[in-house]
């Protein structure tokens, strides 16, 4: 199983793989610059070099990068829509500097343009993005378009709209889909139980095929089902339960795909923190796996 979590760039970019050797995880996520901050500094030939040596003696075998959470390609407003549309660039640049394949990225709101504009605002966004020098420098580089809460205008809650957004696009055959547990849930999606699993996957497949689903984010949920609350929490203490990712994790459609944990860094009840309790996390995935692929059997 490709299992792991979001991790700290801190000191620099080859340092996440120390913690992931001490987590003992063979996938990571990181942010490749501050996630807050709109200004990329280029990395140098040495940190690209540092970071593919720390990879190459890791038992790392899947890195993706996620997007600033600055990024909105469905914005009216045009600074910051071209502003995402270079973040959006330099992204794809890094990760291809860096030998990353994947860059993964929330769609963005319509700020109450409404959902139409919204979407097609997003599809030239990505269009201009995946025509840029520097992605079609590095075409091996594809970009994950990640399903939302649903909080207020966002796009990409509903598995037709990120259809929309591939079917519409001129370069579709760079895009692929991330999948997080805790937004799904939170935009309605019940896959609690095998039924409701089904059912989910057998929409995602009609909206946008299964097979361009390449990642899940595997996150609790603080809120109810259909809340449209983007909060996460630890497996099996939220809304979906242990049950429902006993499930997740074991389904033949998904268990090979790499999963990434997004889950709280610190927990209130025991005061745990970082590592702490992204080990328990871990564990609590890894028990939850099934050896014998098919057995999905409580």
């Amino acid at each position: 199983m490709r299992l792991g979590c979001h991790l700290s760039i801190a000191g620099g970019l080859h340092r996440a793989f120390e913690q992931a050797r001490k987590l003992e995880i063979n996938a990571m996520q990181i942010f490749s610059h501050n996630a807050r901050s709109w200004k990329f500094s280029p990395l140098t030939d040495e940190e690209v070099e540092r970071f593919r040596q720390a990879w190459a003696e890791s038992p790392v075998e899947y890195v993706v990068i996620h997007t600033s959470y600055l990024i909105n390609l469905a914005s009216p407003k045009r600074n910051v829509y071209y502003g995402s549309i270079n973040a959006l660039r330099k992204e794809i640049e890094r990760a291809g500097q860096l030998g990353i394949s994947h860059v993964n990225t929330h769609v963005g709101a319509h700020l109450g343009r409404g959902v139409e504009e919204g979407l097609r605002r997003i599809v030239r966004a990505l269009d201009a993005a995946l025509e840029s020098p520097e992605a079609e420098r590095f075409p091996e580089v594809l970009i994950l378009l990640e399903n939302d809460a649903g909080t207020g205008t966002s796009l990409g809650a509903r598995f037709e709209e990120l259809g929309f957004i591939l079917d519409n696009g001129r370069h579709s055959e760079r895009l692929r889909i991330c999948f997080d547990t805790c937004h799904g849930f939170a935009a309605g999606y019940d896959f609690r139980t095998p039924e409701g699993l089904e059912g989910m996957l057998e929409e995602m497949d009609r909206a946008f095929g299964l097979e361009r689903l390449v990642l899940v984010h595997a996150n609790d949920s603080k809120h109810p089902l259909g809340s449209r609350k983007d909060r996460h929490e630890h497996i099996g203490r939220g809304h979906i339960g242990l049950e429902g990712f006993r499930w997740v994790v074991n389904h033949p459609k998904l268990r090979d795909l790499p999963f990434i944990l997004e889950t709280p860094k610190a927990d209130e009840e025991s005061e745990k923190l970082d590592s702490e309790m992204d080990r328990v996390n871990l564990a609590t995935i890894r028990r939850l796996r099934k050896r014998e692929a098919g057995d999905l059997n409580p």
